[in-house]
């Protein structure tokens, strides 16, 4: 079973959302994360899916998502060719003692301190989901309070684009 990343681009309206999560749960497929936002184009949101399957299942993903009436594109981004980028706030405790030792860390890892109380640091981070979670393996010693993620953003590199086709 393989991670794959599935991107749409999608009609920028009401209930759009809903029609995509529910074929999911329809046929039985579960969405690892979902990224939604507007593009460039402000009546199409593009779709960053992230599901785990095998082959069959990713084609059955992509032609079933490709049948919606709301869906204008829809593929399947390759690892070797895209960038993906997830965005990440963690709260951890981080009194006097260990503050400078967290600040450490999230410094090593190009993240930022986003807020400071007495007892907790939080810590803003972008990046693939191997380096967020290579942070979250040393913050969890100092005892993660809070923790909210994006989910998976997605491109493909150079001059390939998913563009609506008409």
């Amino acid at each position: 079973m393989n991670r794959h990343v599935v991107s749409a681009l999608v009609e920028n309206r009401s209930g759009v959302l809903s029609r995509v999560s529910g074929l999911f749960s329809r046929r039985g497929f579960n969405i690892d994360g979902l990224t939604v936002g507007e593009t460039e184009n402000p009546s199409v949101s593009r779709m960053t899916i992230a599901v785990t399957g095998d082959e069959q299942v990713l084609d059955q993903i992509i032609k079933q998502l490709g049948k919606l009436v709301d869906v204008i594109a829809v593929r399947e981004l390759d690892p070797a060719s895209c960038i993906r980028r997830e965005l990440m706030l963690i709260k951890v405790k981080a009194d006097e003692s260990v503050r400078p030792a967290v600040i450490e860390i999230a410094s090593i890892f190009r993240s930022r301190i986003v807020d400071v109380s007495p007892s907790t640091i939080t810590i803003e981070a972008t990046g693939d989901s191997e380096k967020l979670e290579g942070l979250l393996l040393l913050l969890r010693t100092y005892g993660i309070i809070e923790l909210a993620r994006t989910g998976l953003a997605a491109v493909e590199r150079g001059s390939s684009i998913l563009n609506i086709t008409i």
